[in-house]
């Protein structure tokens, strides 16, 4: 082919509209392998670093192989967040999602609302049914510790998570790429991170040992009782969030929501425990997002939620002409 007809053809305006969609993609899979490859190579550094204060903190230096992996990986997706962002156009906190509070505290609130009484019902359900009971042990100040501890978790955790994956990669996807298919890729993603197996092999730890164990943090999707419906679950939570981010047009409402959720499974998993023979397909562990019962209470949520009343906006960004 002709060097002009070569140039003409790459430079066509079908040819850049494909390769300027494809951006948002390419950027997406470079940061997440550079968190996981990254997070799995700095592991092993900051265990043996933990090491030499085994004396002095020895809950930490005796910690399992894969606390010190999460961190790793956390500390990946912070540092990569922003140079992702960057790269998709966005420039300012507003961009993801973060704009002045004033006026903004009542979707937080009625977010955490809905998020609590979502769950709420399924764990009502369980325990009424008689496949949750009680723990045993439990006092004044075991709950007391939970609600507090879950509050706190649940404010950290919904933030965080909301800032990274509805504001970081479904606000930055959908800048160039039709929303509906960056709100499904995101929340695959979002499902991805939270499907991932702890894993251990026993081995010495070596500067390898983080990549070794990667493949096999994936061994639940090769378990359909465990993919079936724990990884549709968490897609379909990661789809309602990013609803919520599309309508309202900022984060608020899907930080109430994520922190609703969390609050009620932290209490749901620390102050129940499982009755014998309790069918867990259906009713889930004291995890809750790995049975049934929760992709229904989800998908009812997901089918009354166009009639919330959230302040409707039209979709900002839309794959360019």
């Amino acid at each position: 082919m002709p060097d002009s007809n070569r140039q003409l053809t790459l430079g066509s305006p079908c040819m850049k509209t494909y390769f300027y969609a494809m951006r948002p993609l390419r950027a997406l899979i470079i940061y997440i392998a550079v968190v996981f490859i990254g997070g799995a190579l700095l592991a092993p550094w900051l265990y043996r670093f933990a090491q030499f204060f085994e004396h002095s903190l020895p809950q930490d230096a005796n910690a399992p192989f894969h606390r010190f992996l999460d961190r790793s990986f956390l500390i990946f997706a912070l540092a990569g967040l922003w140079p992702m962002l960057s790269s998709l156009g966005v420039t300012s906190w507003s961009g993801i999602g973060l704009v002045p509070p004033y006026g903004q505290w009542k979707k937080v609130f009625a977010g955490l609302l809905l998020g609590f009484l979502t769950l709420a019902a399924v764990a009502g359900t369980a325990i009424g049914c008689g496949d949750r009971t009680f723990t045993p042990a439990m006092d004044a100040h075991l709950i007391v510790a939970t609600i507090f501890g879950a509050a706190a978790t649940a404010v950290l955790v919904g933030t965080f998570e909301e800032i990274l994956f509805r504001g970081g990669i479904f606000g930055g996807l959908r800048r160039m790429l039709y929303w509906p298919f960056a709100l499904l890729i995101s929340s695959m993603v979002y499902a991805l991170a939270h499907f991932l197996q702890s894993a251990e092999s026993g081995e010495p730890v070596r500067w390898d040992y983080g990549l070794i164990l990667l493949p096999r943090m994936l061994d639940g999707f090769a378990d359909v009782h465990a993919l079936l419906p724990g990884f549709f679950n968490l897609t379909l939570a990661g789809v309602l969030l990013g609803l919520a981010y599309q309508r309202t047009g900022n984060l608020y409402f899907s930080v109430g929501l994520h922190a609703g959720w969390i609050f009620c499974l932290k209490i749901f998993g620390q102050l129940t425990v499982q009755a014998p023979r309790a069918a867990t397909w259906f009713w889930g562990s004291d995890k809750m997002t790995d049975g049934w019962l929760v992709f229904l209470a989800l998908a009812v949520t997901l089918a009354v939620f166009h009639f919330l009343p959230l302040d409707e906006r039209r979709p900002h960004y839309t794959v360019p002409k």
